[in-house]
């Protein structure tokens, strides 16, 4: 009887094996810690470190589009001056995203993340009736925003250059309290690089 259960027990292993179970995990869980350079034209570069431990799919994400070069060139679309700037949309209206969306990292969506919002974190931007709606924009907050905690996916957080982040919020024109900036006003993302390819 048990050596009838030999063939069945390897059909299976062999079929977990080809369907590449546990091989997306494996590769984001090797990402760790990402260390980043976004280069914002006329306000120089700000540093982060993304935690691909905590929040690995967000990570793997971002870097993903990091090495595209897909962000070079967008803007900073969304700025409240004591609260975040926001960027990464390709449309430069809020609406706009890569090619993807990824699952939401964060508590609401029955994944723990220990990163909180405070000052300096970057986090996801998301729809806010669609917990799986992330895709390529992000904030990085300028002010604590714990109450965003287990809402959003934060994924790392300011290294250097939060006087980067603060001249922008400060110097920026925006036309509501939304934070809605006119395309001609936009701060430029020149580029993002991981840092040791910048």
């Amino acid at each position: 009887m048990k050596k009838k259960m030999w063939p069945w027990i390897g059909l299976l292993v062999l079929v977990f094996l080809l369907s590449g179970c546990g091989q997306e995990k494996e590769h984001v869980q090797m990402l760790g810690k990402v260390n980043v350079e976004i280069t914002v034209k006329e306000y120089g570069v700000i540093a982060l470190e993304l935690d691909g431990d905590t929040a690995p799919k967000t990570v793997a994400n971002f870097v993903k589009l990091v090495k595209e070069k897909f962000y070079d060139g967008l803007t900073f679309h969304r700025i409240i001056d004591g609260f975040m700037i926001q960027g990464g949309d390709p449309l430069g209206t809020g609406t706009g995203g890569s090619d993807e969306t990824i699952e939401g990292e964060f508590a609401q969506n029955g994944i723990s993340n220990s990163i909180s919002h405070q000052r300096g974190v970057i986090s996801m931007a998301r729809n806010g009736y669609d917990m799986n709606s992330a895709s390529s924009q992000f904030f990085i907050v300028q002010k604590d925003s714990t109450y965003l905690d287990g809402e959003y996916a934060a994924f790392g957080k300011v290294t250097s250059g939060m006087e980067v982040v603060d001249a922008i919020a400060k110097n920026t024109k925006v036309e509501d309290e939304n934070g809605t900036v006119l395309k001609e006003n936009q701060p430029i993302i020149e580029k993002i690089r991981i840092k040791k390819d910048a």
